[in-house]
C-alpha cells in the first residue's frame, strides 16, 4: 500500500513583485541549489524585456505564462495490448508546471549569450504567441485532438 502524499510546502512570495508565481518560476529555473543565480537571471530578463519593449516586463512575462499554457494534453494507457494515446485535461497545477518548464527549456535551448537574454527572448516571443515554447502548446493540442477518437477511454 502506498503511503500518505506528501504535503505541498506553502511558498513565499519574491521579493520585487510579491508574486508567489514569480517564486516558483525562479525555483524551476534554478540549478545546483543556486538560487540567488537563480533570481538575478529572472530578474534582469525582466528588466531586458521592459527596456527593450517599453511595457511592463512583470505583465509580459505573465502574458507569456498564459499563451505557453496547455489545456490538453495526450496520456498513454495501454488497452488489449494496444497503447492508445488519450486526450486528458490538463490539473490546474499542473498547467502552470508545464507553461514554466516549457519557457525555461526552450529558453536553454536557445541561442543567445546570456541565459537572461535567452530567457527575455523566449519571454517577449510567447507573449506574442511564437517561439519554441508556444509551438510546443500547440503541438500538444494538435495531438489530443488527432486523437480525439480515443477519448472514451477516459484515464
Amino acid at each position: 500500500m502506498r503511503k500518505a502524499q506528501a504535503k505541498k510546502l506553502p511558498l513565499a512570495p519574491d521579493g520585487r513583485f510579491n508574486d508567489k508565481q514569480v517564486t516558483r518560476f525562479i525555483n524551476n529555473l534554478m540549478w545546483d541549489g543556486k538560487k540567488s543565480t537563480a533570481i538575478n537571471i529572472f530578474y534582469d530578463a525582466i528588466d531586458k524585456i521592459t527596456k527593450t519593449t517599453g511595457e511592463d516586463g512583470y505583465e509580459i512575462w505573465k502574458r507569456a505564462l498564459v499563451n505557453v499554457t496547455p489545456a490538453v494534453e495526450v496520456r498513454s494507457r495501454r488497452i488489449g495490448g494496444a497503447t492508445f494515446q488519450i486526450p486528458a485535461e490538463v490539473r490546474a497545477d499542473r498547467k502552470i508546471s508545464l507553461s514554466m518548464k516549457w519557457l525555461i527549456r526552450y529558453s536553454r535551448e536557445r541561442n543567445g549569450r546570456t541565459m537572461a537574454d535567452k530567457l527575455s527572448s523566449e519571454i517577449m516571443s510567447a507573449a506574442k504567441g511564437e517561439g519554441a515554447a508556444y509551438k510546443k502548446k500547440e503541438d500538444t493540442h494538435r495531438m489530443a485532438e488527432a486523437n480525439k477518437a480515443f477519448s472514451h477511454f477516459k484515464i
